[in-house]
């Protein structure tokens, strides 16, 4: 395992920058391009590949595809789906239901910190959805 507590050489540092650029598509003039001058869409890229290099069994993406374009947003929900075929655990917080529609197995609603229905397979739906979010029953 690499990160803050296992420091990693300059060297290793730039083979997995060039190898997560490749990985996410991150839209960059180089590897020495300062995080705050890319794109909005990229920096959470960037963001994302940091997790990712600490090989996380578990991953909690809040918002992860807010205020980025969708191209960009179509290739983390991918990637999204991607982990989760390996074998990795996301939880996947999204306002969007659409977005939650493409990406997830299972959705939780939550109302005042409370779980008011759990919806998977064909309930995975706009309908369905809205009916829970309005108080129905799941």
């Amino acid at each position: 395992m690499k990160g803050f507590f296992h420091p990693i050489s300059r060297a290793q540092a730039e083979k997995y920058a060039d190898e997560y650029i490749k990985l996410l598509s991150i839209k960059t003039a180089s590897s020495e391009t300062p995080i705050k001058s890319l794109s909005g869409g990229n920096q959470q890229k960037v963001i994302l590949a940091r997790w990712l290099l600490a090989n996380p069994v578990y991953l909690i993406l809040d918002e992860p595809t807010r205020g980025i374009d969708i191209g960009t947003k179509v290739e983390i929900q991918k990637l999204v789906l991607k982990l989760a075929s390996e074998g990795k655990s996301v939880t996947f917080i999204s306002s969007e239901l659409d977005e939650m529609i493409r990406t997830c197995s299972r959705l939780v609603v939550m109302r005042d910190g409370k779980v008011v229905g759990e919806l998977r397979g064909a309930d995975l739906n706009q309908n369905t959805i809205m009916a829970t979010i309005a108080g129905g029953e799941s």
